[in-house]
């Protein structure tokens, strides 16, 4: 559907034209004509094929999250309007903007951050090279709507076999979006937002965004965050119907990283609701403070029937980066790169439509250090060992010390993408393509010295040891899919899809023997939409060769092997239906069977590493059952309740599947609000019913287990203005 703008001199696409949150009319809009029972209802992707197109007419499994549920959230976090996506397991363990986020198993090997999932905003990639997404970019008080699309295949995602995420924002020729929101809650949370939008003149338009959020997390230790994001949108109408939108964005995020705990401090949480006083780990003083600029540009022109999408993006980011061990300190990365995207419609069998581009990417760094951790509390040597180093008990602050590397790091990203879409006929539509990726890591690195986890102290070297790591990645990853048209109301489809996946660049220096995995996914589904209901339904079947897992060993170091294969199968369903005029229902459900095939883990005991076969094991983190369900109430007098309750099956803590942990059931957020007009408030809870469990538990290959807990029960006021 087409909105006409600007005395018809550009054709807009309302993509939000009548989505899945809409279908519950108000009693007003129920008093006209009902459309015909058989016509469908629908939202439109932009994300799994680079054109718009409906998401029942996709042959993949895809969610859209709409601007009504976005609206309706807090939004500290993307994870307020993604949690509940069966197959999508997202959480954060320091309930700020960072994520731990999981699509289909991928990404589970991750200690911090998001990887193995494409993750873009408005067509520009927020995902480095080596598969890495940090979320401090993106102003998600500024977000319009979310698609995700699960599992290899996509058209967006270079090296990511778990899926992709776009995160669209607020146009800038959209002038109506106007507001002031301001909030507050426990634990600290505070917010404010604002955005001013207009037009210059008939051609020009322009909006301005500014968000402020924090929230002093006093529920346990170390736990502050602050974030301040200002960005500047321009949007230019030419005369022979083309559009040029540009952003200059700026973003900066501190972040305190709480430690993790052991089972007798886990213990004491579950009593008190507090994590208090942990020791399990020295370092707990770790953190993220970061700022970056970030500018893209993208223009786009109807040519008759070919469409150019030129993208050019530029962004510059620091941080300084506490962790185990270390203080990494990257005074500046450097970000340039370019996406040049053409669609063309023709007639090759039957009305058919090609797209194609290329994409270039290189990230800089210049003089990225780590340093020691300078205000420690220490104890004396052993007696066996007067002279030996002093062991660090744990870390008073995130003062930097002693330099220990210095590093510069370039990665170089080409790549290539085709896909053609065929419709033989007006019930069938197929989907043939592929992309190639050429990934490049070229480090170099001085060692002064390093953290020696065996003796527990910093110990430097009598001369620096200098390292090279020039390795190169070629990825190809073909997808065939299928989608037919049972009747207006049914379609289904299948995919046929391999992705490949590059180790991250701390990866391929822990290990530079890792060798990229490739994912082969075969997939079945059916897609139902009609006015009062809609469902998904998804089978799969994943084989992951060489699969890069994480080793967590008895000094809790994680280190990274290849597996020979792993096998994921599952399904998904999850659907909606309208009880009434003013009620709804939407559940969902996610099986997850994945395990290893093929996989020899190197357990570490000491200076050694001994070979244990994990065959047959179930990979670890990932419940068997994940499942949702989400009760609705909206009344054309602007008042608006919703109950969405989430649950994650038990699951493995480990690679030996020595133990399990029983996930939790039935976490529930409610949100009130009420809008008369221009104004509009509401109430978000969080864990309602205040479940205290945990949000991840590990276990070292000598059985110690580290936990990282959920937040009890918050609440945050909001109230915004539109105008």
């Amino acid at each position: 559907m087409y909105l006409s703008l600007r005395n018809n001199k550009i054709k807009y696409p309302l993509v939000l034209s009548l989505t899945l949150f809409h279908l519950n009319l108000a009693a007003e809009e129920k008093e006209s004509a009902a459309p015909p029972q058989d016509e469908a209802y629908d939202v439109i992707s932009v994300t799994a094929s680079r054109v718009e197109r409906r998401t029942q007419d996709v042959a993949g499994s895809i969610d859209v999250i709409d601007s009504e549920r976005i609206e309706n959230e807090k939004m500290f976090n993307i994870k307020d309007a993604i949690e509940g996506s069966p197959g999508v397991l997202i959480n954060s363990k320091n309930s700020a903007y960072d994520s731990r986020l999981i699509i289909r198993g991928a990404g589970q090997k991750a200690n911090y951050g998001v990887r193995e999932i494409m993750v873009i905003r408005d067509g520009v990639p927020m995902t480095d090279p080596d598969s890495f997404s940090r979320f401090d970019f993106i102003d998600t008080q500024d977000i319009e709507r979310i698609e995700i699309t699960k599992g290899p295949g996509s058209l967006f995602g270079a090296g990511s076999a778990g899926g992709t995420i776009q995160i669209i924002s607020k146009s800038v020729f959209d002038t109506d979006s106007n507001r002031i929101k301001v909030g507050a809650g426990q634990f600290g949370q505070g917010n404010l937002h604002g955005r001013l939008a207009g037009d210059i003149d008939e051609s020009n338009a322009f909006s301005l965004t500014a968000s402020y959020r924090r929230t002093d997390n006093d529920w346990r230790d170390w736990n502050e965050f602050e974030s301040k994001q200002l960005a500047f949108k321009h949007g230019y109408l030419l005369d022979n119907g083309a559009t040029l939108e540009s952003e200059l964005s700026y973003h900066e995020a501190d972040l305190q990283l709480p430690g993790s705990m052991d089972e007798s401090e886990f213990e004491r949480y579950l009593d008190s609701g507090e994590q208090k006083d942990t020791s399990s780990s020295p370092w707990q003083h770790s953190g993220r403070y970061s700022t970056i600029w970030f500018f893209n540009s993208r223009y786009e022109q109807e040519l008759g029937d070919l469409t150019i999408k030129p993208r050019i993006y530029a962004n510059r980011w620091d941080h300084y980066h506490p962790v185990t061990g270390a203080i990494n300190d990257n005074p500046g990365t450097t970000v340039v790169g370019t996406d040049l995207e053409l669609a063309y419609k023709h007639q090759l069998w039957g009305p058919s439509t090609l797209v194609a581009g290329v994409t270039a990417r290189r990230d800089d760094t210049e003089g990225s250090k780590k340093f020691t951790y300078a205000d420690v509390e220490t104890s004396p040597p052993p007696p066996w060992n007067p002279m030996g180093p002093e062991t660090i008990l744990h870390t008073n602050s995130d003062e930097a010390g002693e330099l220990l590397e210095e590093e510069d790091a370039t990665n170089t990203l080409y790549g290539l993408f085709v896909q053609e879409t065929l419709q033989p006929n007006r019930r069938t539509a197929i989907d043939i393509g592929f992309r190639y990726d050429r990934n490049n890591f070229d480090i170099d690195n001085t060692a002064f010295g390093e953290y020696s986890y065996g003796a527990g102290s910093y110990s430097f070297f009598d001369a620096p040891e200098i390292t090279n790591t020039d390795k190169t990645f070629n990825l190809f990853s073909p997808k065939l899919g299928i989608t037919y048209e049972l009747n207006n109301l049914l379609n289904l489809y299948g995919v046929v899809a391999q992705s490949g996946q590059v180790p991250s660049e701390s990866e391929i220096q822990s290990n530079p023997k890792l060798d990229a995995a490739t994912a082969r996914n075969l997939e079945v589904g059916l897609k139902g939409r009609a006015q009062a209901w809609s469902f998904d339904l998804a089978l799969y079947r994943t084989t992951v060769s060489d699969e890069i897992v994480s080793v967590l060993n008895e000094d809790l170091t994680t280190e990274f092997q290849n597996a020979g294969e792993t096998l994921k199968k599952g399904f998904e369903l999850s659907g909606r239906y309208d009880l009434s005029r003013h009620f709804w229902a939407e559940g969902s459900f996610a099986y997850s069977d994945y395990s290893f095939s093929d996989f020899v883990e190197l357990v570490r005991t000491g200076p050694t590493q001994t070979p244990i076969d994990r065959s047959g094991n179930q990979l670890p983190f990932i419940p068997r059952q994940q499942y949702g369900l989400s009760l609705g109430y909206s009344h054309p007098s602007g008042f608006k309740a919703v109950l969405r309750s989430n649950s994650w099956g038990s699951y493995y803590v480990d690679n030996a599947n020595t133990e399990q942990y029983g996930g939790y059931d039935f976490v529930t957020n409610l949100l009130l609000s009420y809008q008369r007009g221009p104004h509009h408030i509401s109430l978000n809870v969080e864990n309602l019913f205040d479940k205290l469990y945990a949000l991840e538990v590990k276990k070292s290959t000598s059985g110690d287990k580290t936990y990282a807990a959920a937040s009890p029960r918050n609440a945050m006021l909001s109230y915004s203005y539109n105008f």
